[in-house]
């Protein structure tokens, strides 16, 4: 993943400009004493590497490349274009993005460019050749980190320029004026269009705008951010061709950007990922997260760019981390196929908006424990090396679709409360809990290695996505759907015939009609569950019900069906269920499904989760209660401790285990 580098990646974000010099050398001191090994560097330093245009004082930072070379310390160095200085404002007040209200947004914070803006690009390609040339030979660099979260913050740009860029990209996409007028359906509400000229960025109107211009606007704003990323990239490859770049992701968390579209032009995949500090259970959403980058990276080991070893400053309320789990955080990106684990930030701010930030470093100094903990953590993450490079053995999958999760949240549903990421969650939560590891796909990929699928409410599906899914069944797989998926097409454009009209064929059944739910109402679902904001008249064609509502407006009606076509199954829920219900579900869905791993019972605290190279396993067992002991199957080696175990593992609170296991010879 990173040549340059001979172990587990172990480090954070590293901000030397915001210190003295004779700083430098104490960080270095204490780097090493940590086991640090890899550093961002640059990530917002535009404005004082070029002071105008063309300027440029690179003194400060050579005086930082060379001090960690000597040091052996490699560097991510970033391109600071995330960061845009004031003068470029200045010069060029257009390239600061506006809202869909028409509001320009202003400076002083980050991010605060319009990525469709030919100042800004043209600025970002000059400071990104000048870092490249500059440090093209120099020893610390080991990769080049571009740009910072692309998308995260400012989002969607609805200024001029932005929607002259968006006629441009409608023309590649549509062709001709007419193919437009008919994947908008623009015969609605009279928006037929005779002139690209009179097509606009989807602004706020007195009406919802037109969700397949708003759709195609999401794409477009996607695609605009990858070719900002596509330029730099292209600059430093053709300087350094031998050193991989990257950005950092916000897996999970960013909705503004399609990271399937990334995924081609990503050397390694990069991810930012931060809890929710009042949120239970929260290492799941950081497990979600980690199958998310593995999956953005086709398998391959990814890279933790950033995540905290503490409180961070920017939720409501901003928990500290419980002693043992900054520990179980990393080693769970590891597990999760992560080859290394850095953190925002290195030492503590004493300024600016981050400056109550946790860092490795903290603002209490080195006789705290917070620092101890992060020597233990260099410590564990070197005994960890031997899993470099190693893939994550999944078994089964779930389809997660950025145009979905666009479209399914636009307005004018059958009820306000569809929520795609809570279905994915959910689901991944019952998976998680009953120790089944996830990749994520798309529903046009190849999906035969999997034996089963999982569909969270994907209501946007393609005809391609739909033939590939029937495919899918017909050769054998199970394929379970829930409610509201298989509704519309690529262009937000209900499949007609009756819903769902993209799997009515693979679910051998068609609805009538959608029955959501009141605020407070439940509805019963086969005597021994209970379902919530959704219910629909569910008229059989092929499929078997399992389970029947036993009350509600669908009472006596299919509430969980399963179809046998060819060598599969295809099962459909029409309710929302809670993970505890799921669970039940997918035990039911089990049954009928014997090519499904079969688990150990491990309590749903307990997380599991397998790395394999060619001649060794890696078994991750990692204890999420902070207060109960528990003993678990397992065979294998410590990498931890080195303790060999056998037949029994004793998982203390918080304890985190790695088993290692020679590969039975291939025949």
């Amino acid at each position: 993943m990173l040549p340059r580098l001979d172990r587990l990646a172990f480090g954070a974000d590293y901000y030397p400009e915001q210190w003295p010099q004779e700083v430098w050398e104490q960080d270095v001191k204490l780097m090493h004493e940590a086991g640090v090994n890899l550093l961002s560097v640059g990530i917002f330093s535009w404005a004082l590497l070029e002071r105008a245009p063309g300027d440029f004082d690179f003194g400060w930072l050579d005086r930082v490349m060379d001090l960690l070379a000597d040091a052996d310390i490699k560097v991510a160095l970033a391109t600071p274009t995330a960061g845009p200085p004031a003068w470029l404002f200045t010069r060029y007040p257009q390239a600061r993005p506006q809202t869909s209200d028409g509001t320009t947004l202003g400076i002083g914070a980050r991010e605060s460019f319009c990525p469709s803006s030919p100042e800004y690009r043209e600025a970002a390609a000059r400071i990104a050749r000048a870092l490249a040339e500059r440090y093209r030979d120099h020893p610390a660099l080991a990769v080049w980190h571009v740009n910072n979260e692309y998308g995260s913050h400012a989002g969607r740009c609805y200024c001029d320029q932005s929607a002259e860029a968006f006629r441009t990209w409608l023309r590649r996409r549509h062709g001709t004026l007419d193919a437009l007028n008919e994947a908008w359906g623009t015969q609605f509400w009279g928006q037929r269009y005779y002139e690209w000229a009179e097509i606009q960025a989807p602004r706020v109107a007195p009406m919802p705008v037109n969700p397949a211009q708003r759709l195609d606007f999401a794409r477009f704003t996607s695609d605009e951010y990858l070719a900002c990323y596509q330029m730099e990239r292209d600059i430093l490859s053709a300087v350094t061709p031998d050193v991989p770049v990257t950005t950092n992701f916000m897996a999970g968390n960013c909705k503004n950007i399609d990271y399937w579209r990334w995924m081609p032009e990503m050397d390694l995949v990069g991810n930012s990922n931060y809890l929710m500090g009042e949120q239970p259970d929260n290492h799941l959403g950081l497990s979600l997260a980690g199958d998310l980058s593995r999956s953005f990276a086709q398998g391959r080991p990814w890279l933790l760019m950033e995540h905290s070893t503490g409180a961070v400053n920017w939720q409501p309320r901003n928990i500290a981390k419980l002693p043992g789990q900054m520990r179980r955080n990393s080693l769970a990106h590891i597990a999760r196929g992560a080859d290394g684990v850095m953190f925002f930030q290195w030492r503590a701010s004493l300024f600016g908006n981050e400056k109550f930030h946790s860092a490795m470093v903290p603002q209490a100094g080195t006789e705290t424990e917070l620092w101890r903990d992060v020597r233990a953590l260099g410590a564990d993450v070197r005994a960890l090396s031997e899993v470099r490079d190693s893939r994550v053995r999944a078994d089964v999958a779930v389809v997660f679709d950025y145009p979905s999760w666009w479209a399914m949240e636009y307005e004018d549903k059958p009820t306000g409360g569809l929520n795609y990421m809570e279905r994915v969650r959910a689901f991944y939560e019952a998976l998680w809990k009953t120790h089944l590891t996830v990749d994520f796909v798309q529903a046009t990929d190849d999906l035969s290695g999997y034996p089963l699928v999982v569909l969270p409410s994907l209501y946007l599906l393609s005809q391609r996505g739909s033939l590939n899914l029937r495919s899918y069944v017909e050769s054998g797989g199970t394929l379970l759907v829930s409610y509201f998926s298989g509704i519309v097409d690529e262009n937000d454009r209900i499949h007609e015939g009756p819903f769902p009209g993209g799997l009515r064929q693979t679910l051998g059944l068609i609805t009538e009609e959608f029955h959501p739910l009141h605020t407070d109402q439940a509805v019963d679902v086969g005597g021994c569950l209970q379902g919530d904001l959704w219910s629909e008249r569910v008229i059989l064609q092929g499929a078997d019900s399992v389970l029947h509502f036993g009350s509600g407006p669908d009472q006596g009606y299919p509430a969980l069906t399963r179809n046998a076509l060819g060598d599969g199954s295809a099962w459909y829920l029409a309710t929302r269920l809670d993970p505890a219900a799921l669970i039940q579900v997918l035990a039911l869905v089990r049954e009928h499904s014997p090519r499904i791993a079969q688990r150990p019972e491990l309590p749903g605290h307990v997380e599991s989760v397998v790395r394999a190279s060619a001649d060794a396993e890696y078994r991750f067992l990692i204890n999420h209660h902070i207060a109960h002991a528990v003993d678990v199957p397992g065979t294998g080696f410590d990498l931890l401790t080195g303790t060999q175990y056998d037949g029994t593992v004793r998982l203390a609170p918080s304890a985190v285990v790695v088993l290692r296991t020679p590969t039975s010879a291939q025949p």
